[in-house]
């Protein structure tokens, strides 16, 4: 049974998810909420590397693609966590192999890059 969408084709908006996806930080952000939700400044502290401008800017438009929840907590001080939504929760499964893979395979990458480095 066929899927109506085709990433492959040029209009289809399923490049749009794709790109969120594939964003920079976004996978970050994923496996970060994975076990709970979590402020702000734990998220930055959590993804080394991440700016505050980046993280803002991630975190809105995972927002608006409906993956994660802002959460407006009323303490003293108030402050926001950030959780994973249902549809975000579904990114797991995918991430977590495409991090695998990344992980297992960083001898191979390596050596494959030694050697084309090699023969320049």
């Amino acid at each position: 049974m066929g899927n109506a969408y085709n990433v492959m084709a040029a209009t289809c908006p399923s490049r749009t998810v794709l790109h969120r996806i594939g964003a920079r930080w976004t996978v970050f952000i994923v496996n970060a909420l994975d076990h709970g939700p979590m402020r702000f400044t734990e998220l930055k502290a959590h993804i080394r590397g991440i700016t505050s401008k980046a993280l803002t800017e991630t975190l809105r438009a995972m927002e608006y693609d409906g993956l994660v929840s802002r959460t407006e907590i009323p303490a003293h001080p108030p402050h926001v966590e950030y959780a994973l939504t249902d549809l975000g929760r579904s990114l797991l499964t995918p991430l977590r192999a495409v991090r695998e893979w990344a992980e297992s395979h960083v001898p191979d990458i390596e050596r494959a890059r030694a050697q084309a480095d090699a023969q320049r």
